[in-house]
């Protein structure tokens, strides 16, 4: 080894025992159950070329890693996602899954809060509550978070085209507890770009909703400095039949995108870059799934340093959480899906995630009953626990077969992102089309390999079994509909309507200033208990709707 490349070692092992002196690791030591120590990390120390392609975890590229220890000092966050029918059900839901050793909550939001209409609007009839919770006002947030403490934990809130509403209200119901802003944690999805790709949720074009995000960047950046303010998202690109490589390369560029927004709207690189965070997929291709986790860490990290010139290491970092794939879980022989989702969240654990869920086994059938979210959530426990998966950082760093697949991967999102950037970028390919045809190709080939048995599905096209299909299911009670809708109307009569008028007033001309930030005015309009589809329809007013004639 180079006298440069010991120095790096040393300086390494150096950074890391000031880090556990402030952060200790789980153990004083680590051993299998044979009694063999386990090291912190394994790496050949003759190999010089180790340090310009793999480095150290914590450290540029971060192929490894983003944390020098990683697990052995703190588990990622067990994240179930939930949400359904109304906000007193939810909560419910959620402080079970805390009592049960959850460590993060992560919100489902039914489809008219989604697309920005109000429980008793027509165009939500028959939706409320349905593949979410439904949230009209800032009666429901308070409802739905009521006796879980926001200063110690941390939301994600998978919400696009109204992200900022739902955020407001967030930081409202903070408020009347007494957890100042800069004290909230979490994550907003926030991701527009995948939705006019994959999933469909969206309200606004695309200048207004780049609008919405970059106001949310410079206010969290004030206010908010621990909220991770956008969850840049491969996992519905993937749900709609992308391949690991395309669902790595895309969602990489929809960042790229969002950089490239918010430093047109005058934010330095560094000021909001920190708090990106990205949301992925986890499939059954056990490996591929590793290496596109070590292989889009190190793309992101390269692009932030070389490409825009970021000075702050935590710019670099490609921060994720994962979700177990939903499209790979089948209605025949659901309990097969255990399975399925303990592979998918051990590659994911493997590949360096920093926040999990795991999928219930009935998820292909319905929302998940209680008992099967307790599965899915054990899952976590036992891999956390049980596995010693966790004791060593990048345990299977080194495999020939790992390191050549990672090296493949990236050449290939590699090769993607040039192909994009030649067209334009990323809003520009969406606007062309090119990404939605790259996911429909692949989709359309994946379905004939099935049709034709060259790709098995245990219990879909082999090894299927005679069954009725009727497992417990839980089903949203059809009064919750006309429950909420009295509810909001409830809101209306009480709240200070005069005073409501007159922040919607505010908002509309906000909303016709090209250089006011959206922020505050949506916070005060939360505040006045003005509804989503309100604060939605004075901005629908201003900026339009996506697709409409």
């Amino acid at each position: 080894m180079t006298t440069e490349n010991k120095g790096i070692e040393q300086k390494w092992k150096d950074s890391v025992e000031q880090i556990v002196k402030r952060f200790p690791e789980r153990k004083q030591s680590f051993q299998t159950s044979s009694d063999i120590e386990v090291e912190r990390l394994y790496y050949p120390e003759n190999d010089d070329t180790y340090h310009e392609k793999l480095g150290f975890p914590g450290e540029y590229p971060y192929t490894r890693g983003i944390q020098p220890t990683m697990y052995r000092s703190k588990y990622w966050t067990m994240r179930q996602y939930a949400g359904f029918g109304s906000a007193k059900e939810t909560n419910k839901r959620f402080r079970y899954l805390l009592e049960q050793g959850q460590t993060g909550l992560s919100v489902a939001f039914d489809l008219p809060t989604q697309i920005g209409y109000d429980s008793d609007d027509p165009m939500a009839e028959g939706e409320v509550g349905k593949v979410g919770v439904a949230i009209d006002t800032l009666h429901d947030m308070e409802a739905l978070l009521d006796q879980i403490p926001l200063d110690k934990v941390s939301t994600s809130m998978t919400i696009n085209a109204p992200a900022s509403i739902l955020l407001a209200m967030y930081i409202a119901v903070g408020e009347k507890q007494g957890v100042p802003k800069e004290k909230l944690t979490g994550t907003i999805q926030n991701d527009i770009l995948k939705e006019y790709i994959a999933r469909g949720t969206y309200i606004f074009p695309p200048k207004p909703s780049m609008r919405l995000i970059t106001d949310i960047f410079a206010y969290c950046k004030e206010y908010l400095p621990k909220f991770n303010t956008i969850s840049i998202s491969g996992y519905h690109i993937r749900e709609a039949g992308s391949t690991a490589v395309q669902e790595a390369a895309f969602t990489i560029a929809n960042g790229m995108a969002y950089v490239d927004a918010a430093i047109a709207s005058g934010l330095d690189v560094d000021d909001f870059a920190p708090r990106l965070a990205f949301f992925f997929n986890a499939h059954n291709n056990f490996f591929e799934e590793i290496a596109k986790f070590r292989a889009a860490r190190r793309v992101w990290a390269k692009i932030m340093r070389e490409h825009y010139q970021a000075k702050n290491p935590k710019s670099w970092k490609l921060r994720f959480h994962t979700q177990t794939g939903g499209s790979t879980l089948t209605a025949q022989q659901p309990d097969n899906n255990i399975v399925r989702v303990t592979m998918q969240a051990l590659a994911a654990v493997l590949g360096g995630t920093q926040s999990l869920h795991t999928n219930s086994r009935d998820e292909a059938l319905a929302l998940p009953t209680e008992e099967s979210a307790r599965i899915a959530l054990r899952t976590q426990q036992i891999i956390a626990n049980e596995s010693g998966v966790a004791d060593t950082v990048d345990p299977l760093g080194g495999s020939y077969f790992v390191e050549a697949l990672t090296d493949q991967v990236e050449a290939e999102i590699e090769a993607y992102l040039k192909q994009i950037k030649e067209l334009g970028g990323a809003v520009a390919a969406i606007e062309e089309g090119y990404m939605q045809r790259e996911i429909h190709r692949t989709a359309y080939e994946t379905q004939k390999r099935i049709e034709k048995e060259e790709e098995i599905i245990v219990g879909l096209n082999k090894y299927k079994i005679d069954e009725e299909v009727n497992p417990e299911l839980l089903k949203v009670d059809e009064a919750l509909e006309r429950e909420q809708k009295a509810s909001l109307q409830a809101t209306r009569n009480e709240r200070d309507n005069e005073l409501v008028e007159s922040v919607l007033k505010q908002l509309e001309w906000a909303a016709k200033q090209e250089d006011e930030n959206l922020m505050p005015y949506i916070v005060n309009a939360v505040k006045a208990y003005a509804s989503v589809g309100e604060i939605c329809h004075v901005l629908r007013d201003q900026f339009g709707e996506y697709g409409s004639i």
